[in-house]
């Protein structure tokens, strides 16, 4: 990745692609990135019903190694990674000492003990970087930031694996199981693949060198990948019922807030760093949580907007809201008060001036048919 002419925005590998296919790009996370290409709802549909392609260079990748590597990242992850195999992957959190979220991210295990990936969010990453440098006491580990040297694509959809065996040295990956990665050679060169994706679909994460992926991007649009912009990666990733750092995790939204305990292993024999934060949120139990809702009408909800109760009293905030494009239903996450989030409880969703009827939902909305 480099930096843009006037230092303000950074640009992928592929930013001149995406220009060049006339994409509607924005500012994102310090990325000048494609929001859009022909439209949000033709790039969602695409990944539901056939492959889409997404430029996920901006994400962050940062490798741990050393003799305590596995110790160290059992100790700022909140997963369990003890026994975890290579050619694994696991998803998890890195949380404050008070449970609130540094960040959510996935582990690669490599081939050797001393090999750890870990994927971050691109607005997190140098807080993530200095997170992980202040808890490297005690440990005979290396943290090193290498975001800069890696491209990363992201093929999503019911057709991603017949596409993705067109490139070249990719036999190997359609035995992958879900979470999954190997490590193969294309032009001389070391590319990562992974079975994952933030869409809810099967798909593929591919890691390499960025010349390499530019042209792994351009032989997958020959092959039929739609390109798709963010805006279709936030729709697809909510209807999933999977969580954007900044809406549904934050510095101060824990995983049990959250509503993601289940990937916060509380019984690990050296715990976590937040862990006793985490223990007592279960036993006592949290104030608020995350809960999905589905208003009952044709209005959209939006992050921010008021929840209330029938008497219009404010008992939570919506983090994301869509008018769904797989479903046609008006749903949304929303932080509410603990006591109003049982499935079912009936509340209101303000949407600019007007207050409208809405339910607790599960906050799956969509289920995929995709096993492997």
């Amino acid at each position: 990745m480099e930096n843009s002419s006037d230092n303000t925005l950074k640009l992928t590998c592929l930013h001149e692609r995406h220009v060049r296919l006339g994409a509607k790009m924005s500012p994102f996370a310090g990325f000048d990135m494609p929001i859009q290409y022909s439209s949000i709802v033709e790039e969602h549909n695409a990944v539901r019903n056939a492959a889409g392609l997404f430029d996920v260079s901006h994400m962050g990748e940062i490798t741990i190694s050393g003799p305590d590597a596995r110790k160290f990242v059992n100790h700022v992850f909140t997963n369990d990674v003890s026994s975890l195999e290579s050619g694994k992957i696991i998803y998890g959190m890195m949380l404050h000492g008070n449970g609130g979220t540094v960040d959510d991210l996935i582990v690669y295990k490599g081939p050797g003990e001393e090999d750890w990936l870990l994927v971050v969010n691109a607005a997190n990453i140098a807080k993530d970087y200095a997170h992980l440098l202040s808890c490297t006491e005690g440990f005979d580990v290396k943290v090193t930031d290498r975001s800069d040297k890696w491209g990363q694509i992201a093929l999503q959809g019911p057709d991603s694996e017949r596409l993705l065996l067109t490139l070249p040295g990719m036999e190997a990956c359609s035995s992958l199981g879900f979470y999954e990665f190997c490590t193969v050679t294309a032009e001389g060169t070391p590319v990562i693949v992974s079975r994952s994706g933030y869409t809810g679909e099967d798909g593929f994460e591919v890691y390499a060198a960025p010349a390499l992926i530019c042209e792994f991007w351009d032989k997958l649009l020959a092959a039929g990948a739609l390109p798709c912009g963010l805006g279709c990666r936030d729709t697809l990733r909510f209807e999933a019922g999977l969580p954007l750092y900044g809406h549904e995790l934050a510095d101060d939204i824990s995983p049990i807030e959250a509503g993601l305990g289940m990937f916060c292993k509380l019984d690990k024999t050296d715990g976590f760093i937040g862990c006793d934060a985490l223990r007592s949120q279960k036993e006592n139990g949290v104030n608020r949580k995350l809960v999905g809702i589905e208003v009952l009408d044709r209005a959209i909800p939006r992050a921010g907007y008021a929840v209330e109760l029938e008497d219009e009293t404010q008992i939570g905030t919506v983090t994301t809201g869509y008018r769904s494009i797989s479903l046609d239903r008006s749903l949304c996450f929303a932080l509410v008060d603990a006591r109003y989030a049982a499935l079912g409880t009936a509340l209101k969703v303000r949407i600019h001036r007007h207050v409208f009827p809405a339910e607790v939902v599960r906050k799956r909305f969509y289920q995929t048919n995709y096993k492997k």
